[in-house]
């Protein structure tokens, strides 16, 4: 593994200062629009536009929503777009940039319009288990969320379809029948017009599950190297991570929900003339609602990070034996980091805070040393594959 160069460290250093930032922003701008009542006055404004409770409600959370975005649109450009161009990973005209956000808009505002009355009725209604009805209503919502987005939602974004390089498509076709996985579930991702970065992911549950690569992982690596990406791919698949995750996302809106419910109606009532509301159930609540959440999946992300780490070692440790292409695997790993200004050995504080795969050193000493095959050993994962 090469020592990170300048740029990658450099990158690493600025996304950290980065993170807090962001972070903080999470916080502060629904604490602002709380504190000085703004929550208070658009809850008004909806009303009297909409007239009607669930008008006011939809009303309200689109113009929330609007309006957060709006608050937050100079540091995710300078996230997306300045500071990508800056380190030459990204392609993406500006254009494609405020077409991309304007979209990303209308997803989240339709989201919230179909989503916020929820919670809102259930307070209404119960306001003692509210918390309950709503986290047990989160769950078939997420899994239509991951049934839905790869279909309907990822495609306004980028062209997907079919690889174009037909050779090494029958490689990897052949590679996911041994998983047992059909082959129309493999797609490529025409990414090249936003990045220069190398990837690929798995997503969707049921019927629209998919191996998703990026085109520029497919042009800037070897056969052999797309082949183990495509394999460990294969083993988020096989292996059922996505329902994991789902299940551990509704875990944290359970958690979350009920530390609204604890928290939430004791500072009501302890700053309502400041809010300008003196009950929950109020629309107006949503900034508090939004902190509150945030603060319970900021506690959460920790050991959430810590399982994404376990899947993503299951996951080499399966592409590995479907393919047993360690050198492959090893090298894959270097371009990534060089490829995508990554710093080999983050810190701890990264790790915990921050990193959702094993350092890709780790990886790499994983790739070298893991071969059970050679010895003759029983592979960890050998029952989920057909052997080549």
């Amino acid at each position: 593994m090469p020592e990170p160069g300048a740029a990658a460290l450099e990158r690493y250093r600025s996304g950290n200062a980065l993170w807090v930032v962001d972070t903080a922003l999470g916080f502060l701008l629904p604490g602002l629009i709380l504190f000085t009542g703004a929550s208070a006055a658009l809850r008004t404004l909806a009303r009297r536009v909409a007239r009607s409770w669930l008008g006011t409600v939809v009303l309200y959370a689109v113009l929330l929503v609007i309006l957060l975005h709006l608050l937050a649109l100079p540091l995710a450009f300078y996230r997306e777009f300045i500071r990508e161009h800056a380190y030459g990973l990204s392609n993406q005209t500006l254009g494609k940039w405020v077409g991309d956000a304007a979209k990303e808009l209308a997803v989240s505002c339709v989201a919230a319009a179909l989503v916020v009355w929820i919670p809102y009725l259930l307070l209404r209604r119960s306001p003692r288990r509210w918390w309950l009805y709503a986290g047990l209503a989160a769950l078939p919502l997420l899994v239509l969320v991951h049934l839905v987005a790869p279909v309907y939602v990822a495609p306004l974004f980028n062209r997907f379809g079919p690889m174009r390089n037909k050779e090494l498509e029958a490689r990897i076709l052949a590679l996911a029948e041994r998983a047992g996985i059909e082959g129309s579930r493999v797609y490529e991702v025409e990414k090249s017009v936003d990045t220069r970065t190398v990837n690929a992911y798995v997503t969707g549950l049921g019927g629209t599950k998919r191996i998703v690569l990026y085109d520029t992982l497919l042009e800037r690596l070897d056969p052999d190297e797309v082949l183990f990406v495509v394999g460990h791919e294969i083993g988020h698949y096989v292996l059922g991570h996505v329902r994991r995750f789902v299940v551990a996302a509704w875990l944290v809106i359970v958690l979350s929900l009920y530390l609204i419910h604890r928290a939430g109606e004791a500072l009501v009532a302890r700053h309502r003339l400041r809010f300008g509301f003196d009950r929950l159930a109020d629309v107006a609540s949503l900034p508090l609602l939004l902190i509150l959440a945030g603060a319970t999946a900021l506690a959460a992300s920790p050991l959430l990070l810590a399982l994404s780490r376990r899947a993503e070692h299951e996951a080499d440790r399966f592409g590995l034996e479907l393919t047993r292409e360690n050198h492959a695997a090893a090298t894959a790993f270097v371009k990534l980091a060089a490829l995508n200004l990554e710093v080999p050995r983050p810190g701890p504080i990264y790790t915990f805070f921050r990193a959702s795969h094993p350092s890709l050193a780790e990886r790499i000493e994983f790739a070298n040393r893991y071969r059970p095959w050679a010895m003759g050993a029983p592979l960890r994962y050998g029952d989920r594959f057909a052997p080549p």
